[in-house]
């Protein structure tokens, strides 16, 4: 029984390792850019 604790106490400290690594490291955001074009506005 003690060990079967052990081993889950390890999967939740790997786990919670692993996802503060992936919010590290997977911050993928794009490159923003501005893009700006004419508009021809028909008003009569």
């Amino acid at each position: 029984m003690w060990r079967l604790i052990k081993l889950l106490f390890f999967l939740v400290v790997i786990a919670a390792i692993g996802l503060v690594g992936y919010a590290y490291i997977a911050d993928l955001t794009p490159t923003q850019q501005r893009v700006s074009e004419p508009v021809t506005l028909d008003v009569d």
